[in-house]
């Protein structure tokens, strides 16, 4: 029997057939896409995780160095306590925080590095960063930030090397109990030991980073002071 393609069955069937066809092929390049589209965002995880210790591989070479460097991944809790050996790496940055804080324990040259991941929110969206410690667990190793949307040649500027070096060789906190800061920049630093200028003309996103930075390394201030403890 001839279908009649005028008909109104035809046209449902056809129609019906094309949203399968389409539903099978999207279904396939969605899982073709799925390991790269992976294997990218863990390389760049994990070449953030290496930019804070001040270390810039070729991507090829991201991994292999990233093995090398990174000894271990703990989570830990805000008291401390290590709630487990491994898993750190994948933890999701919406979830880094209460009650899971990883931790990547690595070996630069033969001394320990704490490399502390952290979350906040800028002036248009998310922002994080990894802040390395030194094995002292007060001084900075080196640091990294980034950003989802913040303004180009203002608040992105965090992403910029000028700005994170700013963090290298400062403390934590101090004699007095201040912690490491971001002030306005130009502004007069009461506390230059745990103080870095903020990006002129992006307050709202500088002090974003400062909150960020303030709120985890509160969240990380029991697990850091027992490694401290066994010096």
């Amino acid at each position: 029997m001839k279908l009649n393609t005028n008909s109104n069955i035809y046209t449902i069937i056809y129609a019906c057939v094309v949203v399968v066809i389409v539903a099978f092929l999207l279904a396939f390049v969605s899982s073709a896409l799925k390991a790269p589209s992976e294997a990218n965002e863990r390389i760049d995880q994990q070449k953030q995780i290496l930019a804070s210790l001040n270390l810039k591989p070729e991507k090829a070479q991201v991994e292999s160095q990233y093995k090398q460097v990174v000894v271990a991944d703990p989570i830990v809790d805000t008291l401390g306590n290590v709630v487990s050996e491994s898993g750190g790496f994948k933890v999701k940055r919406k979830d880094i925080g209460k009650p899971q804080l990883p931790v990547y324990v690595c070996q630069i040259n033969g001394e320990t590095k704490y490399v502390l991941p952290m979350v906040g929110k800028g002036l248009w969206g998310t922002i994080w960063g990894y802040l390395a410690l030194n094995d002292d667990c007060e001084t900075v190793y080196g640091a990294y930030f980034s950003h989802e949307s913040e303004t180009a040649g203002l608040g992105a500027l965090i992403a910029e090397a000028d700005f994170q070096s700013e963090f290298k060789g400062k403390k934590i906190h101090d004699a007095e109990g201040n912690y490491l800061s971001v002030v306005k920049f130009g502004s007069k630093q009461e506390h230059p030991e745990v103080q870095c200028d903020g990006i002129s003309g992006a307050t709202l996103t500088t002090n974003g980073v400062n909150a960020m930075i303030s709120d985890y390394l509160k969240m990380y201030k029991n697990f850091l002071n027992k490694k401290k403890q066994n010096l």
